[in-house]
């Protein structure tokens, strides 16, 4: 299947561009980006340097992908890493996504996801698969977002937070610590957990008997009086948690070693 590629279109002849690839109009890749197959670039795009995009992404206009991060002190002469950008990603109007701030790493964003209009994806983020997030989110540097997680609009993310699978966080929230999975939250400095993300359980295909185990694990941590880490501990003691139990408890436990509860925190230079 050949290539499309509108005469308007900037592309560096060591840009490697796949099989089925459109290219529209005023678009621009930069040196050395890798475009897969069938990946479709729209009006006004500009993939930078090193960038590699898989199969199957759709970008829309006026994205902004793989330019350099936000970095007081650098210069166009400050080396930076890369961006790795997986399959059937959907990253709509306005968005951007830094690379690594470290030569030899990569901002890394998985398949399946749905970037709506005016995300911003800091440097040295991780993205997994099937996340959602809406309209004009601020996702900041080095931050985990795990599998199936669901962020309404207009939600700031601190850096180095992890948000852990198949959660939800309503519009608005300010996240300034680390998230366990398959819980709602919303608020802000601090966000509260309010339930559990019964559609995230259903999305992520958890049997009737791992559903039953989280609410009672939910019951147990979030609706009993007093401080919630002795409970985490107990809990943690137990012999048969099933994986999703597993997830949260591990996650409470890691997001306790730092002191304002973001693990990766713990692995800043």
């Amino acid at each position: 299947m050949s290539k499309q590629i509108h005469p308007t279109a900037i592309v560096h002849p060591s840009a490697q561009i796949g099989d089925g690839v459109v290219i529209g109009p005023y678009s621009i890749v930069e040196q050395e980006a890798v475009i897969g197959d069938g990946t479709v670039l729209d009006a006004h795009v500009i993939v930078g340097s090193k960038t590699q995009i898989g199969c199957g992404n759709r970008l829309f206009p006026n994205c902004v992908i793989g330019k350099r991060p936000q970095i007081l002190g650098s210069d166009e002469n400050t080396p930076i890493g890369g961006l790795q950008i997986g399959d059937r990603n959907v990253i709509r109007e306005f968005v951007t996504i830094h690379p690594s701030m470290h030569p030899k790493e990569n901002t890394l964003v998985g398949s399946g996801n749905l970037l709506m209009i005016g995300v911003h994806l800091g440097h040295d983020c991780i993205l997994e698969d099937k996340i959602v997030i809406s309209n004009y989110t601020q996702v900041s540097g080095h931050c985990k977002i795990e599998t199936g997680v669901w962020l309404s609009g207009m939600i700031a993310i601190h850096q180095f937070c992890t948000i852990g699978k198949w959660c939800y966080a309503a519009g608005y929230t300010g996240i300034n610590h680390d998230v366990p999975p398959y819980v709602i939250i919303s608020g802000h400095y601090p966000h509260e957990v309010r339930a559990l993300n019964k559609r995230g359980m259903a999305r992520a295909g958890l049997s009737e008997e791992q559903k039953n185990a989280l609410f009672e694990a939910f019951k147990y941590l979030w609706r009993s009086e007093g401080p919630i880490l002795p409970r985490v501990q107990e809990l943690a003691g137990r012999d048969g948690l099933t994986e999703p139990v597993r997830a949260i408890v591990d996650s409470l436990l890691n997001s306790s070693r730092q002191r304002y509860g973001r693990y990766l925190e713990l692995y800043r230079d």
